[in-house]
């Protein structure tokens, strides 16, 4: 048998170069490139190995672990998980500042590969430099903070090892019901050991989704119940557009007189002028989309995890009788909330759906009341997005000025906070992808690194980003890269002194405003911070903006910009829109001084009640 002798991390680097994938008919590397911030731990082993392949497998330098992780991770969901990104960091910080963007990958289903550095696996310099001891285990790393928030992790500690180990993460990376982040922690000095490793091993391998048909027995019974429905109802999650299948979905829609509401993984997978597109569904849903789940005899769950956002808490499909039909490739995705599974590609599965339904169509009345319901609700929307003169606008002013500046092709993207449930309902994408939330981990700082992302894998559209100013002063040093990249961006900052979504939920639950907005935190001198000023310290274009108005100009002004560009906002923290929308769960005490939330905890315990649980 032929081998090659590499050490462990020039192994790993020409195997992950090897791997393609292919789009269009065109065959493409399956890794795009390597995110990467060295230290003791990574730069002597895999640094070097990045450096003789860098014309192959790209090195692409950031300011923040967390934050080269949520590129990748953005770029991933962008790609529909064809493509995908590795990233590296040292021993130490470095590795566990990964940690929260693993569980963002892993709560959305996305791939990534984190190869952080490790320990020696020698042990001969023990402790070494920010290496967490144990004072009973002595092979406990900080890289076991990765084992919760990897679909697959291992550890290094011999070269050969990496082998089988990269064997199963190339399986788990690119299967659509395994798909998530794969973690292999690289002791540092089994990075430097050389090994004979077989030619096979360095073999192009092209990878291709896995379409799973579903079980004969499982489609019968899912059209039968579909079959007697008075009043069906599509979800649309993030697998719609994780398999390519939105132009199924809105095909099927038509077919057979289904409306459709969308998650927030899931909007765009339905084109925002398609006649039975409710729009957003549950906490954050439309009028139109939550009065027909209140409704629905049958659920047909597509590629959605139907988390508590998307149920109203388990109380929005309020019809006792209502059953889930839950089309995905995850059983354990597929059978939640007692739903009858469907285990299957979206595509494929939309596919032999229709084929058992023809013919079939839902009661004319229903479909007729769905279209109504859409139509009122659009009206309703425009009211609260429509331009006005307030030295406060709301946000939903804001998504309307930028909204009405946008073209079809542009991507927006946001991720925590209020500005989430006002894109949920009020947004229109032009296309498929347009829209581009993380609300599975709803992580404060996704934001700016994600468009990064989103850029990187689809450079001719534009990328709007959103963000609130708390998440912008959680995370914004990628703000540099992209300057650094030529990965512009259209960044919108919305500054209400604070986080004021999360000031107005602890006004619902009667709490008092208490250390959210900053005129409420303990302070000596209210900070009065120029985002506009810091952007530009970091390269963009940079303005900020009085009323919306003069938004839309500088919104237009930025999208002819060569690079980056920021406009930042005032707004006002306590107004929201509040049509539309559901109940949440959200745990009120039992006991307080407070009247205000003794009022709130009378009101939770008889939402508690509606529950159809």
């Amino acid at each position: 048998m032929a081998t090659i002798r590499l050490t462990m991390a020039q192994a790993l680097v020409a195997a992950m170069a090897a791997q393609r994938t292919v789009i269009d008919g065109k065959t493409q590397p399956l890794f795009a490139g390597v995110w990467a911030i060295f230290g003791h731990g990574n730069v002597a082993g895999l640094g070097e190995a990045l450096y003789a392949a860098r014309d192959r497998l790209p090195t692409l330098r950031a300011h923040n672990e967390q934050a080269m992780a949520h590129a990748a991770i953005a770029f991933a969901k962008t790609s529909r998980r064809r493509r995908m990104m590795a990233v590296t960091s040292s021993i130490g910080p470095g590795a566990t500042n990964m940690v929260t963007a693993a569980a963002v990958a892993h709560v959305n289903r996305l791939p990534v590969l984190l190869l952080p550095g490790d320990v020696f696996a020698g042990r001969r310099p023990d402790p070494v430099l920010q290496q967490i001891e144990d004072f009973g285990d002595g092979t406990v790393s900080a890289n076991d903070c990765f084992r919760p928030v990897s679909r697959y992790f291992d550890r290094i500690t011999r070269p050969e090892q990496i082998m089988p180990a990269f064997e199963r993460a190339m399986q788990v990376l690119t299967d659509a019901a395994e798909c998530g982040p794969v973690t292999l922690s690289l002791c540092q000095d089994v990075q430097t050991e050389a090994f004979d490793y077989p030619e096979w091993f360095f073999a192009e391998r092209v990878w291709q989704p896995r379409r799973a048909r579903p079980d004969e027995a499982q489609m019968a019974q899912a059209t039968a119940l579909l079959k007697a429905a008075k009043r069906p109802l599509v979800v649309a999650g993030g697998g719609v557009l994780y398999s390519e299948a939105e132009a199924d979905l809105a095909a099927f829609c038509m077919a057979h007189g289904i409306p459709a509401a969308e998650t927030q993984a899931g909007k765009s997978a339905l084109p925002h002028d398609h006649p039975l597109n409710l729009g957003a569904i549950g906490v954050t849903g439309t009028g139109a989309a939550n009065d027909a789940a209140r409704q629905a005899d049958v659920v047909l769950a597509i590629g959605t995890r139907l988390q508590d956002f998307t149920t109203g808490s388990r109380s929005l499909f309020a019809d006792p009788a209502c059953r889930i039909v839950g089309l995905n490739t995850q059983s354990f995705d597929a059978g939640k909330h007692r739903a009858q599974p469907l285990v299957a590609d979206a595509k494929v599965g939309l596919a032999e759906l229709g084929a058992a339904l023809q013919g079939w169509t839902a009661p004319a009345v229903w479909s007729g009341q769905a279209k109504a319901g859409r139509t009122a609700w659009l009206e309703a929307a425009a009211r609260y997005t429509a331009s006005g003169n307030e030295a406060l606008p709301s946000d939903a002013q804001v998504i309307g000025a930028v909204q009405r500046r946008s073209r079809p092709s542009d991507i927006v993207l946001c991720a925590a906070g209020g500005l989430p449930g006002e894109l949920h309902k009020l947004w229109q994408p032009g296309a498929a992808g347009g829209y581009h939330m993380e609300y599975g981990y709803s992580c404060m700082g996704y934001e700016i690194a994600g468009g990064l992302g989103v850029k990187l894998a689809d450079p001719k559209r534009e990328v709007i980003v959103m963000v609130g100013d708390g998440s912008y002063l959680m995370m914004n040093s990628e703000i540099a890269t992209s300057v650094m990249l030529g990965a512009k961006l259209i960044i919108v900052v919305l500054d209400n002194r604070g986080f004021g979504c999360i000031n107005r939920l602890q006004n619902a639950t009667g709490g008092a405003p208490f250390n959210n907005l900053l005129r409420d935190a303990r302070h000596e001198t209210l900070p009065e911070i120029d985002f506009a000023a810091h952007a530009a310290s970091m390269g963009a274009i940079a303005r900020k903006v009085a009323g919306i108005a003069e938004l839309e100009a500088a919104f237009e002004e930025a999208r002819g910009h060569d690079r980056t560009s920021v406009v930042v906002i005032d707004t006002d923290p306590l107004r929201s829109t509040d049509a539309g929308g559901h109940w949440w769960e959200v745990a009120v005490p039992e006991v307080s001084e407070r009247t205000e939330v003794e009022a709130a905890r009378r009101g939770y315990i008889e939402a508690l009640a509606r529950r159809n649980i």
